[in-house]
């Protein structure tokens, strides 16, 4: 299939730049993949479109405040760093990208976090990455929570020092993370609040975790002609056996399992086997799923509005047909619904 098979225009004005006033407030476009029917809720009415005994899946990763600027150590020149996750090639270092308008050498130092993070290159990888060596006055993350910034995806424009990065820390995170890894957010998760969790756990909803440490290759533009070609950045992640144990009662008693978000699809769509049996465990996925995918173990999903010709985009149409998600696009843009991270989300039945 082509790439541009999947794109669509936006109108700039729909990229939600901040969240909503407070979490469980959100419009929620309601597609039924069997008749085709729209509905336009708000995520609040999740609960009455599932069933007593469905299983819905959560990514509990927690994102890191991975965006940290400095300059390098032997002159004034800007430093931006983006961590990523520890190095694969260099056991203690961390893999990162950087921005800076100096070359990036191995040997050479960066001073971050006003001093207290000093981090040393000493590789460059093919795909555009920096491998650092890092010491730090005191601990990596808390340094980092302390002194960096939010990783936010490009389209959410802030500038160094904006006053929204507290509100960004909060709100760039769901209630229920967990396990500290994420360079960006599960943002489907955003929308639960604690009264949202007790009204589905009131509707006899089972609720289960699993970890997908998502990377910036979540926002990695699809750069060929032919989708087939493109190739996923590998993440980290995890499926506890309670998770792989509900998933497997579920379907044994014919309910559904809805995956909240992208990263809870491919987590669950990475551990199942061809007859949609989990193994739990820890691996890293590069799964890219597009159309004509086959689900073995995802039945709905509860996911935002994505970026045109994105991979994302991509794995949603798989799930429910092109045609029908773009159509749904469409109707979600005359509706002026807010697109993206920290806006409106679908769900797909």
């Amino acid at each position: 299939m082509l790439t541009s098979d999947f794109d669509y225009t936006l109108p700039p004005e729909l990229i939600a730049q901040t969240p909503p006033e407070r979490r469980g407030v959100s419009r929620m476009l309601v597609l039924d993949r069997a008749s085709g029917q729209i509905e336009h809720r708000h995520v609040g009415d999740l609960p009455g479109f599932l069933d007593p005994g469905d299983l819905m899946v959560f990514n509990d990763t927690r994102v890191f405040s991975a965006r940290v600027f400095g300059t390098w150590a032997d002159t004034p020149g800007k430093v931006e760093v983006l961590f990523v996750e520890p190095s694969i090639a260099h056991p203690g270092a961390w893999s990162a990208l950087c921005r800076s308008s100096r070359p990036v050498r191995p040997g050479r130092a960066i001073v971050l976090a006003d001093g207290a993070l000093r981090a040393t290159v000493l590789d460059k990888t093919p795909d555009g990455r920096v491998e650092l060596d890092i010491a730090c006055a005191g601990d990596f993350f808390d340094v980092l929570d302390r002194h960096g910034a939010p990783p936010l995806p490009p389209y959410i424009h802030r500038t160094e020092g904006d006053e929204r990065a507290e509100e960004d820390k909060e709100r760039y995170q769901t209630i229920y993370a967990r396990e500290t890894g994420a360079a960006a957010a599960p943002t489907a998760g955003l929308h639960f609040s604690e009264e949202l969790f007790a009204r589905i756990d009131a509707a006899g909803i089972q609720r289960r975790f699993l970890t997908l440490h998502v990377g910036p290759g979540t926002f990695r533009p699809v750069k060929v002609d032919r989708i087939e070609e493109h190739v996923m950045d590998a993440e980290r992640c995890e499926v506890p056996a309670s998770t792989a144990e509900a998933v497997a009662a579920t379907k044994a008693a014919g309910r559904r399992v809805v995956a909240v978000g992208s990263t809870s699809v491919r987590t669950l769509e990475t551990f199942a086997d061809d007859a949609g049996r989990i193994q739990p465990g820890r691996r890293r996925s590069s799964i890219f799923i597009h159309p004509p995918y086959r689900f073995k173990v995802v039945d709905a999903m509860l996911t935002n509005f994505h970026l045109p010709r994105s991979t994302l985009l991509m794995m949603v149409c798989a799930l429910a047909g092109k045609d029908l998600v773009l159509a749904a696009y469409e109707e979600a843009i005359r509706e002026k619904y807010r697109f993206y991270s920290y806006g409106d989300c679908m769900l797909i039945l």
